[in-house]
């Protein structure tokens, strides 16, 4: 029987079709090696292994520093631990005393204090206006229904307890009642929250003067939820000051909100498109980003196609050796340029056109950002990785995971101001409790300064 050959036309179509279903099974096996790699705790069904590892620490050399907890400077109470009558052990004969031991604790005050406030209330003669005094350790001037209020530590206490600890705020709530038989309702500690964002939107307009003016940045956002819909937190890290900003967008009109459409400074991130719209930025690529990637295609690479991504994957290991060598000092400045210029040649050789499709999309990307893959061996101020950036992102993502995000665009706004201004009082070596307490008792207009002028 005489079998008629296909057209041409036909056999453009079954190729499509078999491009179409390779393409979905990359994507399958892609999805699969994610879900291979998702933590199985506390869900897990494996067995224990038979030989397990001693808990605890090593002995000897490795164990480390031995630390110990250090005698207080003040004593508040002293309390006597007198001898028995009879010895415990033979419940016979008397204890001789011999000498007495000192022992330490430091213990935390359970007790609650209620304060009252004598308000003075009065009128001006001259423009007939209300006046009233304030107490230093008073957060408000509300009086009548508002009058009972929780005090500025406590309200310091709630804040780092949700935004820093991530507990949520029912935890909150446990935790206030629990410690110091303080009684705290939900909606009242989402109050203490939006009230304190209120008063930290000066020290919030200095972080963003910062950002801005920067020598450099280190980018980076996630996934976060208000209200249940999806949207982005952004996180810009500086060296004095570090700026979250939740936003629907993932575009770049929020890095440009953050640092300004003209920002010239180093710029160290993922490769992520909408960073490159800052064209007078010394842009530098994340190495641990693409290290990630030439992992992944090692994975599920065959044959030849492991090649490329091996080859990659030695080039960006021998530039952070040379960072190394740099940063101690076993080579100079100009040397570690001259090999950048040589490492960036080498791997722009190999960014020629792939027939494996994960290859090419690595190759293409390599090849248009060429340039910025080895600069962090050009300048030292710009890191190799953009770890700052994934640190500071980090707390965001813990409360992600255990109360989803914000239920309301003002909670989001009010998240983004809290994040920023604690994660910059501890950059600024602040104690974060003080530093908001300090600013929920200022008077409008004069709360503390978060970032202090560099000495002249």
């Amino acid at each position: 029987m005489e079998t008629t050959r296909p057209t041409y036309e036909e056999l453009v179509a079954e190729n499509a079709r078999l491009r179409a279903r390779i393409e979905k099974l990359e994507a399958l096996i892609e999805e699969l090696r994610r879900g291979g790699k998702r933590q199985a705790a506390p869900f897990s069904k494996g067995e224990p292994k038979p030989d397990p590892q001693r808990p605890g620490r090593k002995s000897g050399e490795d164990y480390g520093v031995t630390a110990h907890r250090e005698a207080p400077l003040r004593i508040d109470e002293v309390y006597a631990a007198p001898l028995p009558p009879a010895c415990p052990f033979c419940h016979q004969h008397a204890v001789v005393f011999e000498k007495t031991e000192a022992q330490y604790q430091t213990e935390i005050p359970r007790k609650p204090i209620y304060r009252r406030f004598d308000v003075e209330c009065g009128r001006c003669q001259n423009c007939k206006r209300r006046v009233q005094g304030r107490h230093p350790l008073q957060t408000s001037d509300a009086l009548g229904a508002a009058a009972s209020q929780l005090g500025p530590e406590a309200q310091a206490l709630a804040v780092s307890l949700n935004k820093e600890a991530g507990l949520s705020h029912g935890k909150v709530c446990r935790v206030l009642e629990m410690a110091f038989g303080i009684e705290v309702t939900r909606g009242g500690s989402a109050q203490v929250m939006l009230r304190a964002a209120s008063r930290c939107l000066g020290a919030y307009r200095e972080i963003l003067i910062v950002v801005r003016d920067s020598a450099w940045c280190v980018p980076d956002e996630t996934g976060w939820r208000v209200g249940g819909l999806l949207q982005w937190l952004h996180a810009f890290v500086t060296e004095l000051a570090t700026l979250y900003l939740i936003r629907p967008s993932r575009g770049g009109e929020v890095p440009e909100e953050a640092l300004g459409a003209d920002y010239n400074g180093n710029l160290t991130h993922d490769g992520w498109a909408p960073y490159e719209r800052f064209v007078n930025a010394y842009h530098g690529q994340c190495s641990a980003h693409l290290l990630r990637r030439c992992n992944h295609l090692l994975e599920t690479a065959t044959r030849g196609a492991v090649s490329f991504p091996r080859q990659v994957k030695a080039l960006l290991l021998e530039g952070l050796n040379v960072r190394d060598a740099r940063d101690e000092g076993r080579i100079s400045l100009r040397q570690a340029k001259a090999k950048a210029a040589g490492l960036t040649d080498k791997l722009e050789a190999l960014c020629y056109p792939k027939t494996h499709p994960g290859n090419e999309r690595l190759a293409a990307f390599l090849d248009f950002h060429i340039g910025e893959v080895f600069n962090y061996l050009r300048r030292p101020t710009i890191d190799a990785t953009n770890w700052r950036a994934e640190q500071a992102i980090r707390p965001a993502v813990v409360n992600r995971k255990v109360w989803g995000g914000n239920r309301t665009q003002t909670g989001a706004d009010a998240q983004g101001v809290l994040m920023s201004v604690m994660r910059t009082a501890a950059q600024q070596g602040k104690q974060v409790l003080d530093f908001l307490s300090a600013t929920l008792r200022a008077p409008l207009g004069r709360a503390p300064r978060l970032i202090l002028p560099a000495p002249t």
